[in-house]
């Protein structure tokens, strides 16, 4: 139906809001009771536009009111087509040509409760239906309205009322169970509101406390039919409390437990509420309750009252309760957070008997005078980071002591501390920056160089930061130390910012030389030129011998060597292996690289040995340098190839 509604959208914004004339009159709500009837008042119009053709048709569904819903067919004025529930139980009072939709339903049950809305057919596309609807309520007993509160002394009314929309049967009214009344009052009544009707009696009385508990009951009768229906209830009268008692006035003293007393004569039982002047210290729903005070301080000494009350009347009994104390725990300022170079005062105040001196502290020492007043006051001028710390105010008297703690926080910018600096290490820089500040300070790390800032880890640097009380330290480790200068110096230049909300500094960190390891590269190059030279003194050696011996190094070597080609490579891959080598270890200098250069030429000096042709066995003594593994320093072996061998072998074959 809804999509039928859409169609007529265009029309009805020319006809100047027709869908405004599609409109139903029906109550809203409606009662019967179980096996009578019920009339459903009911009148429609539609717009002046619309001819009916054939007719008009009228439709009542159950529950919903679209047919695509399948909601149950509760009337249709072409069929007798109806939901088996509603069979024989319904006929349209109304005249549909006179826009009159008036429905009856005879022998309604408690299972006919609900919505029912009528649909108007007046051929072809005018289908429309209404969505106003009636809700029928079908009732088995008659309603009684009660009031909230039936109080004693005070004129009750209750109402017995049950519904009239059943044209054939007129119900009758009676109260039962009046006789131990005071002087009952019947009054009947029917009302009729939009077309539905309600036949009502009313009972007017005055209850007693005495008629709390007491049954009354309401009597429907239908003449000429054996329906009879009926309700009873039972009255809920209620008085205020009648009597409130405590215990008397006392004293206590400080430290010690007390129990207060309070019954309450009421009905209903009331809620008991104790209070400490205008503080609430419990409340329960009883006849009596207790109030327990343990380890009495001076601040429970005052007026304790108990309050009964249950909605109908309120009560009220107090006594004193003393205690005898030392001085009061002192009120003082709360924490608080200053900046450096600012000023703040101190507030103290505390009661005792006698009056109490009152003492400041910081952190266990004395600051300020000792003040025989009720208040004290600590002034702190223009504070420094030294500030920072916790505040006593300290109370005293004959009787004992109290005192009250306040933290002082002192913020203030970064600062760098002397321990700032990079150093070099064997495996590249290590760099440490250490600042102090209130918020405790964020620390990152720039290389102007390489316009590069740091505050993470990644495959190039580590990184690393750690917090302690105010204090930052920030470590990073650089895998390489950097390009050498014509100086010797390093090329990294490592600069440090620190910041927090009120600051930041930018800070180049100084660079040293870690003692241990400029042994480590001394004791190393030296190391590595003897091995080195060593190395080529053995190559010459091997050489110088076989010129002497065989006169031309490159046909005599040729003659000997079964594979000169073979020959010739090995040796070539060999010192290929060596310069290799030499050139990727890092602690070496110039130094080394100058030998190497005068001991070993370049690759041309191989190169006669391949024009030899097969030659005639000889002795030959040569040498030739396997690198076969790099030795640790702890005596471990592992292979030439690898990067960071520190040792090789020399064998002579």
């Amino acid at each position: 139906m809804k999509s039928l509604e859409l169609l007529w959208l265009p029309l009805l914004f020319v006809l100047k809001d027709v869908s405004a004339q599609w409109n139903v009159w029906m109550p809203k709500d409606i009662s019967a009771m179980t096996n009578s009837c019920v009339v459903i008042p009911c009148s429609f119009t539609y717009p002046s536009g619309v001819r009916p053709y054939r007719g008009i048709h009228g439709i009542f569904y159950f529950g919903h009111p679209y047919p695509q819903l399948f909601p149950p067919v509760v009337f249709k004025s072409r069929t007798e087509i109806v939901h088996e529930s509603f069979k024989g139980r319904t006929k349209l009072l109304g005249d549909l040509s006179q826009k009159n939709c008036t429905l009856l339903i005879n022998n309604v049950g408690t299972e006919h409760s609900g919505k029912y809305y009528f649909r108007a057919d007046l051929g072809g596309a005018n289908i429309y239906t209404y969505p106003d609807f009636t809700n029928l309520q079908v009732l088995d007993q008659p309603n009684i309205d009660v009031p909230e509160e039936i109080v004693s002394d005070r004129s009750l009314d209750l109402v017995c009322y049950v519904p009239d929309n059943c044209p054939d049967m007129i119900p009758e009214i009676h109260w039962m169970y009046t006789d131990y009344l005071p002087d009952p009052v019947f009054t009947p009544d029917n009302v009729e509101e939009g077309n539905t009707a309600v036949q009502s009696i009313t009972l007017t009385f005055t209850p007693r406390p005495m008629h709390n508990g007491q049954q009354l009951g309401c009597r429907v009768h239908y003449p000429n039919t054996p329906y009879i229906y009926e309700r009873i209830i039972s009255l809920d009268v209620r008085y205020g409390p009648r009597s409130v008692w405590v215990n008397v006035s006392q004293e206590v003293m400080e430290g010690r437990s007390v129990v207060l007393h309070c019954d309450v004569d009421s009905n209903p039982v009331p809620t008991i509420t104790w209070y400490f002047g205008d503080e609430e210290l419990m409340s329960e729903t009883a006849s009596n309750a207790s109030l327990f005070l343990e380890d009495l301080k001076p601040e429970n000494e005052g007026v304790y009252t108990c309050v009964g009350d249950n909605g109908y009347g309120s009560m009220n009994t107090s006594m004193y309760l003393a205690v005898n104390y030392p001085p009061r725990e002192p009120w003082i300022n709360e924490s608080l957070i200053a900046l450096e170079g600012t000023s703040f005062t101190l507030h103290c105040n505390s009661k005792g008997n006698p009056m109490p001196t009152l003492t400041w502290l910081k952190d266990g020492e004395l600051v300020g005078t000792i003040t025989a007043e009720e208040g004290s006051v600590l002034e702190l001028n223009d504070i420094t980071p030294q500030a920072d710390g916790v505040y006593r105010c300290l109370a005293e008297n004959e009787h004992g002591k109290a005192s009250s703690s306040l933290n002082i926080t002192v913020e203030f910018a970064p600062v760098l501390l002397d321990d700032s600096k990079c150093t070099i290490v064997r495996e590249g820089v290590h760099c440490i920056c250490i600042a102090s500040g209130n918020p405790e300070p964020t620390i990152e790390f720039h290389l102007p160089d390489l316009n590069i800032t740091i505050n993470g880890s990644n495959n190039r640097y580590n990184f690393f930061t750690h917090s302690d009380h105010y204090t930052s330290t920030g470590i990073i480790k650089l895998r390489d130390k950097g390009e050498r200068g014509s100086n010797g110096d390093t090329g990294v230049h490592v600069h440090c910012s620190i910041s927090n909300i009120y600051g930041s500094e930018t800070i180049r960190l100084e660079l040293q030389q870690e003692k241990k390891y400029m042994m480590a590269v001394i004791v190393g190059t030296i190391g590595g030129v003897a091995v080195i030279a060593f190395i080529i003194a053995a190559v010459r050696y091997v050489g110088q011998n076989n010129k002497k011996e065989n006169g031309n190094p490159g046909q005599d070597v040729g003659s000997k060597v079964e594979n000169p080609s073979m020959f010739y490579s090995a040796v070539k891959k060999d010192k290929q292996s060596l310069r290799k080598k030499v050139l990727k270890t890092e602690l070496l200098g110039s130094k080394f690289n100058s030998i190497l250069e005068e001991g070993t030429g370049d690759d041309s000096d191989y190169q006669s040995v391949g024009s030899v042709g097969v030659m005639e066995r000889q002795e030959l003594n040569y040498a030739a340098l396997e690198f076969l593994h790099g030795r640790h320093r702890d005596g471990s072996f592992r292979r030439a190839d690898g990067d960071g061998s520190d040792y090789t072998e020399i064998k002579t074959k």
